[in-house]
Order: structure tokens, then sequence, then C-alpha cells
């Protein structure tokens, strides 16, 4: 099985992935405050993939997007076979998660990692 995830850095955009290209045939965005992309991106995709791993097809994406003073963050995946409607919701809820905001926040301070 692999375990390999991608991340592509260009500009001001981070892309975490298992496959490249990365493509999103579903997704969901927030805006977060200014964090480590790399970081908050990876913590993102951990519990996306936690919360969708039974999804059969569907792989996993993440995009951290610098906005002025703040990030704009399009997660969601590709999908290799049918999947739920219900999925874009699924992940909008896991984005707007107070708890998990908090969580993902507290791991990407800017200056504790890239």
């Amino acid at each position: 099985m692999q375990k390999n995830w991608y991340i592509e850095r260009d500009g001001a955009q981070t892309t975490v992935s298992r496959r490249v290209p990365a493509r999103f045939d579903v997704s969901a965005q927030a805006e977060f405050p200014l964090a480590s992309p790399t970081r908050l991106a990876q913590q993102i995709r951990q519990d996306m993939w936690r919360v969708l791993q039974n999804v059969r097809g569907f792989s996993p994406v993440v995009r951290v997007e610098q906005q002025g003073d703040g990030l704009l963050v399009t997660a969601g995946g590709q999908a290799s076979a049918p999947i739920s409607g219900s999925i874009e919701y699924q992940i909008s809820e896991l984005l707007n998660d107070a708890t998990r905001r908090k969580r993902w926040l507290n791991w990407a301070k800017i200056g504790e990692g890239t």
C-alpha cells in the first residue's frame, strides 16, 4: 500500500495530495488566519482521511492559499469511483469544526515548522 503524500509548493499555494497531479472532484472551502500552510494542510488531511477513509476510491487533497492576511483552505479530493453527494457536506463540517480548527491552528503556529 502506498504511504507517500506529495507536498507541492507553488508561490503562495501549498497542496498536499496522495496522487499527482492533484484533482478536486469534490471540495469545500474555509478561511483561516495565517499559519504554516504545510502543517495546517497535513493536519486537515489527516482528519479528513479519518472521517472519509471508508469511502471507496476517495483520495484526499488539501490546498492552502495565502490571501492577504489569511489563508483559504480547499479540502476535498479525487474519486476513482462514484461517491455520495454528502461528502462535500462532511468536508465542510470538518473544516468548520471549532475544536479541530483550534487544534490545527495550535499545531500550525507560524515559526514552529514549515
